[in-house]
């Protein structure tokens, strides 16, 4: 299991286990002030003589990397921002579905809903669920009735 931290994090924890090894001090009690493993300790220090500091720099975390490039991720954008009336959908409702399709369409790439949603969190969109509200509302009647009934009902019910 991956620890907590971000990569530059861990990279940092690493060296300094490495310092601490070379300060005299013992792999359980390294492993016990970075939060490691003794295993962990002892596997830095042995990469750390291998191969000198650069054997602790983090490497990136393995994925697949994305199939659409930084242009094709930019008129992705834009027509998302045109809104799905404007492709073809009879609401503006968003789904992932919808813009696997637009993906397929406009780019020629299959996208699992899982990579569409990637995607989407890269161009740092979030999922966002829409109000429901009926067609009929009357948004003066309810201002009103909330300024000047509502009062009135909170204040009698103070008096049950």
């Amino acid at each position: 299991m991956r620890p907590i931290g971000t990569q530059k994090q861990l990279e940092q924890r690493r060296k300094w286990a490495v310092q601490l090894l070379n300060n005299g001090l013992g792999i359980c009690e390294t492993a016990r002030q970075v939060g490691a493993s003794p295993s962990s300790v002892v596997r830095w220090r042995d990469a750390y003589k291998k191969g000198g500091p650069n054997a602790l720099n983090s490497r990136p975390p393995p994925h697949r990397p994305c199939r659409l490039t930084e242009k094709q991720l930019q008129k992705l954008q834009s027509i998302l921002l045109k809104g799905a009336r404007a492709n073809g959908y009879k609401t503006e409702l968003w789904t992932l579905k919808r813009i696997a399709q637009v993906i397929r369409r406009n780019f020629g790439v299959d996208y699992q809903l899982s990579g569409v949603w990637y995607i989407l969190s890269r161009l740092r969109y979030s999922c966002q669920k829409p109000q429901r509200r009926a067609k009929e509302r009357n948004e003066q009647a309810i201002e009103t009735w909330r300024n000047q009934r509502w009062p009135y009902i909170k204040k009698r019910t103070k008096n049950w």
